[in-house]
C-alpha cells in the first residue's frame, strides 16, 4: 500500500509530502491544492495502467478529462514535474520508491524515471540500504525514446523504452525476462498504484437500472449492477452492511437494501430500498429514482470500500457533499470500520466545519492542511498534528469551528510555512 505521496513542481506544489494513514483527512480552503493532491494520485492510477501521458493529461469535458490538462500539470513557469510514491511491502524492512518525472511541453514526454528498493535496518528507518532497479539516463530533447538501466549487479543492463508512456508500465509487459528483484518490485509498485481508486459519486448517473458488472465505476452508475453480480451468500452480507450504516442517515429507518435483476435476460439490476415513516405502518418500497442524493452518495462510497479489492487506495473529494451535518458521525464510523476491516486506505478532502468537529483527538495525526504561503502563494502540505501553537488552537474550541473562524489559517500564516512539508 502506499505510504507516501512526494510531489515536485506538480500543479501549485513546489515541493510536497502527503502521509497516508487508514483514514486521512485533507481540509484546506478554497484553492489552497487539495484537489491537487488528490489529482497526483489519479495521475499515478493512470500510469500503473500503462497509459501515454498525452491521454492521460487531456483535458477535455468529459467527466474522466484531467482537470486543466497538461498545460497546467507543472507548476508556472516549469515546464516538468515529478511525482512520486513510497509503497509498503508485505516484509516489514522493505520498502519502494517510485519515481516519475515528466515534461508537459510542448507535448508530454517522459524526463526521468527510477524505482529503489529500501531495505531498513534492524530497529531504524534511516539511512536504509538502497538498491536501485531500474532508473534512466538523461536524454536530447525531442529523442523518441530514453535509456533506461536494469539492475544487474554492475552498472545495469541498457535498455531502450518509449518516452510516451511510463518505463514501469514498459517493463510489466516484459516481466518474465527480468531479474527477480526488479520484476518483484514492478509487480509490487504496479499493484499499489493499480489500487488506487478515486471515487465521483453523481447520484444523478446512479438513478436507473444498470448493467452487471464487477467493478464500480468512478462516478458509481453502475451501484445496482455491481451489487447485484456478487454471489448471492457474498450479496447478502454487503447488503446487511448497507442497511445497517444507511438506516440512521434519513429522519425514520431505512429498513432494507438490496438490488434486483430486471430485464428480460437478467442482466440488468436495479437499486431499492425500503422506508418507514409512520409507526405501525407497511414500509413504503422506493427504488433509486426516488432516493435522495446524500443517501445515494453515501451508498456509493460505502459499497466502494465493500467491494474494492483489500490494500486498495480509496479517494473521496468533498466526502460530505449532500450529506446533513447530523450524520457527519455516521460517516466517519463507516470510513474507519469497513475501511480497517477490509484493508482499504482511505483519503478523503472536506472543509465541513460539522465533520471536522466530530473528529475526536485521535484523529488529529491524521489531518492533513493545504495552505498558500503568504509570500509565493505556493500550496503547501502541513500536518496538523505538526503545527505549532495547535494546543492553543484546540483550546478555542472543535476543529470545525476553528477552521470556519479563520483561525487556522492566521495560525498557518504566523508560522510562515516553518512546518511545511
Amino acid at each position: 500500500m502506499i505510504k507516501e505521496l512526494r510531489l515536485e513542481r506538480w500543479k501549485s506544489f513546489l515541493t510536497a509530502t502527503l502521509h497516508l494513514d487508514p483514514l486521512t483527512i485533507l481540509i484546506g480552503a478554497n484553492a489552497s491544492g487539495k484537489s491537487n493532491v488528490l489529482d497526483a494520485l489519479d495521475f499515478l492510477s493512470h500510469v500503473a495502467q500503462g497509459k501515454e501521458f498525452s491521454t492521460i493529461l487531456q483535458s477535455d469535458s468529459k467527466p474522466a478529462g484531467f482537470r486543466g490538462g497538461a498545460e497546467w500539470a507543472s507548476l508556472k513557469p516549469e515546464v516538468s514535474f515529478t511525482v512520486s510514491a513510497l509503497v509498503e511491502t508485505d516484509q516489514r524492512n522493505v520498502d519502494y520508491l517510485y519515481s516519475i518525472t515528466v515534461q508537459t511541453v510542448p507535448k508530454p514526454t517522459l524526463l526521468a524515471e527510477s524505482l529503489l528498493r529500501l531495505k531498513y535496518r534492524p530497529r531504524s528507518n534511516s539511512k536504509p540500504y538502497t538498491l536501485k532497479l531500474f532508473w534512466t539516463e538523461p536524454c536530447e530533447d525531442g529523442a523518441p525514446a530514453i535509456t533506461a538501466k536494469l539492475y544487474n549487479t554492475t552498472r545495469g543492463t541498457p535498455r531502450q523504452a518509449q518516452r510516451s508512456a511510463s518505463v514501469l508500465g514498459q517493463l510489466k509487459l516484459s516481466a518474465s525476462t527480468l531479474r527477480r528483484e526488479i520484476t518483484e518490485g514492478v509487480q509490487c509498485v504496479l499493484e499499489a498504484l493499480g489500487k488506487i481508486f478515486v471515487l465521483n459519486p453523481i447520484p444523478s448517473h446512479m438513478r436507473y437500472f444498470s448493467p452487471l458488472a464487477e467493478r464500480l465505476a468512478h462516478d458509481a452508475s453502475n451501484i445496482a449492477g455491481v451489487l447485484a453480480a456478487l454471489p448471492e451468500d457474498r450479496k447478502q452480507a454487503v447488503e446487511a452492511t448497507l442497511q445497517h450504516y444507511v438506516k440512521d442517515l434519513p429522519e425514520k429507518d431505512i429498513q432494507r437494501v438490496w438490488t434486483e435483476k430486471v430485464g428480460p435476460f437478467q442482466t440488468d439490476a436495479v437499486l431499492l430500498c425500503e422506508e418507514a415513516w409512520r409507526q405501525g405502518a407497511l414500509p413504503t418500497k422506493v427504488d433509486a429514482r426516488a432516493m435522495s442524493d446524500g443517501t445515494l452518495r453515501f451508498l456509493a462510497i460505502l459499497t466502494a470500500l465493500l467491494t474494492l479489492p483489500e490494500k486498495s487506495q480509496l479517494i473521496i473529494e468533498e466526502v460530505d457533499n449532500g450529506l446533513h451535518p447530523a450524520r457527519s458521525d455516521v460517516l466517519l464510523r463507516m470510513l474507519r470500520t469497513v475501511g480497517g476491516d477490509r484493508r482499504v486506505d482511505v483519503l478523503v478532502s472536506t472543509h465541513n466545519p460539522a465533520l471536522l468537529n466530530r473528529l475526536g483527538p485521535d484523529m488529529v495525526p491524521f489531518v492533513m492542511v493545504t495552505h498558500r504561503d503568504p509570500q509565493s502563494g505556493l500550496s503547501q502540505l502541513t500536518v496538523l498534528e505538526d503545527l505549532s501553537g495547535l494546543p492553543k488552537l484546540m483550546a478555542l474550541g472543535p476543529l470545525g469551528e476553528v477552521a470556519a473562524s479563520g483561525a487556522l489559517e492566521r495560525c498557518l500564516e504566523a508560522n510562515g510555512g516553518r512546518h511545511a512539508q
